[in-house]
């Protein structure tokens, strides 16, 4: 504890000493619900945070650790020191992975510190040109279906025609723009799968109806795992739910609302709620963490509509990821084994299920509910794989470092398949895979659990 003791009066000189803290009216934090003395001062300083907060293991400085932002956030609250570009790349280095709240002691709610930061950084801090024209390129291009399958066709033909591979092995990329770079280096393959866009509104249940329930396609996973969203829908119909699918639905918010795009990630949600009304849905069902997180939280984003507020609590008390409501209901379909000798995977726990909506064991219960299979635990789980929603794209140096460490942990298992239920962090594994020279299939559980309630077998 006399460590924890060392840092936090280290902190404090920091503060006391800053330049800027003896400087008056200081740019700092609007009136806009900025992050709330009253969770700031719940915090203790105990560094229990410290070894579990990614970034902190990565940088290895005090302001890159939840302790540290939050003695950032409450400085700027009391106006010693300015909301300036040396604060806010503190708080850019944040994945908002969450494993500082699964680990605090004291119940400290740094989700909600540091998403109410996030959206002051955005409206009062004027980011560099090059920044906000990157940011821009990302939340112009991500949330938009649409617009991005429009790009497919040149993505197609860049990777058809080996372009990918020739521009790769230049490195020349890497040399104009590590960021473009990072984008690039994720891009997952484009089939003419990638292209369809042609689910029913309402696919019926088979056998009794059980339940009615909605589905989100997302924006990532719509495009680029579009069988992941086939397999979901199969599945529930397969356990008796009758599935709904608006074609109104567009992204949920989650990207925009994780960097504080306030009145982008507001506008989404809004969307997303008219899109299911009047579907009359017991369950709204997500298969991609990240997404599943965000929709519960529709009741925090809209708290301030008054048009939307009661709409959006209701609509968030009907979400479910995709594996806690398989578990909750029961999987009443026969599951048939995968391979014909057992098969051996990981799970990988994507932060925002695990740490965001708190499922970890349900994935879990629902795979070993498949004949044959034997799962395997890495070692430092709860790590971020440094995909963090676009973080891999903002912050590339320390999303690769924590990528190789994911990639290494996951492969040291011995598993031979490794299952994600997030389209980033599968992107992110793959990659790192690939740079390790491994070739272990990932797959998302709902796939897994189509495969074997169809009798499909998995091949090499």
């Amino acid at each position: 504890m006399q460590v924890s003791d060392n840092n936090t009066n280290n902190t404090s000189n920091h503060l006391k000493n800053s330049e800027t803290a003896s400087i008056k009216n200081l740019k700092g934090f609007d009136n806009n619900r900025p992050p709330d003395p009253k969770l700031i001062d719940s915090c203790v300083h105990c560094g229990f945070c410290l070894s579990t907060c990614p970034s902190y293991r990565v940088i290895g400085k005090e302001m890159d650790s939840p302790r540290g932002r939050i003695y950032l956030m409450d400085a700027i609250n009391e106006g010693e020191i300015a909301l300036n570009t040396a604060t806010t790349e503190h708080f850019d280095s944040c994945l908002g992975c969450l494993a500082c709240v699964t680990t605090c002691p004291s119940g400290v709610e740094y989700d909600k510190l540091i998403s109410a930061t996030r959206h002051q950084v955005e409206r009062n801090y004027p980011r560099s040109l090059p920044e906000r024209l990157f940011r821009k390129l990302i939340f112009s291009l991500f949330p938009y279906p649409k617009i991005l399958r429009f790009l497919l066709i040149p993505l197609f033909i860049y990777q058809k025609l080996g372009l990918q591979k020739l521009l790769r092995a230049t490195g020349l990329l890497q040399r104009i723009s590590p960021r473009i770079a990072a984008m690039e280096s994720i891009l997952p393959q484009i089939t003419l799968q990638s292209f369809q866009d042609d689910f029913p509104t309402i696919v019926p249940a088979q056998g009794k109806k059980r339940y009615r329930v909605g589905v989100i396609l997302g924006c990532v996973q719509r495009l680029f795992f579009s069988p992941v969203n086939e397999a979901t829908v199969r599945v529930l119909t397969a356990n008796g739910c009758e599935v709904v699918i608006p074609k109104t639905q567009g992204c949920c918010a989650a990207l925009p609302e994780h960097q504080g795009q306030t009145e982008q990630a507001k506008a989404l949600a809004r969307r997303m709620i008219d899109s299911f009304e009047n579907t009359e849905v017991d369950f709204i069902v997500i298969n991609a963490a990240g997404c599943g997180h965000t929709l519960k939280e529709y009741g925090h984003i809209l708290a301030d509509d008054p048009e939307y507020r009661e709409k959006a609590k209701k609509f968030a008390a009907k979400v479910k990821d995709a594996n806690e409501f398989l578990i909750n209901v029961g999987v009443t379909a026969k599951l048939s084994p995968l391979t014909d000798e057992p098969l051996t995977m990981v799970y990988q726990d994507a932060c925002h299920l695990l740490h965001g909506q708190k499922i970890s064991v349900q994935p879990r219960q629902l795979l070993r509910k498949i004949p044959g299979v034997k799962l395997r635990e890495p070692i430092d789980a709860a790590l971020c794989c440094g995909s963090a929603g676009v973080y891999n794209m903002l912050q590339p140096e320390v999303a690769d470092e924590l990528g190789k460490q994911k990639a290494q942990n996951l492969i040291n298992t011995g598993a031979d398949l490794i299952t994600s239920a997030n389209p980033g962090c599968s992107l992110q594994i793959s990659k790192h895979l690939k740079s390790e020279g491994k070739d272990i299939k990932i797959m998302h559980p709902m796939e897994l659990l189509d495969y074997a309630i169809r009798g499909v077998k998995l091949r090499d």
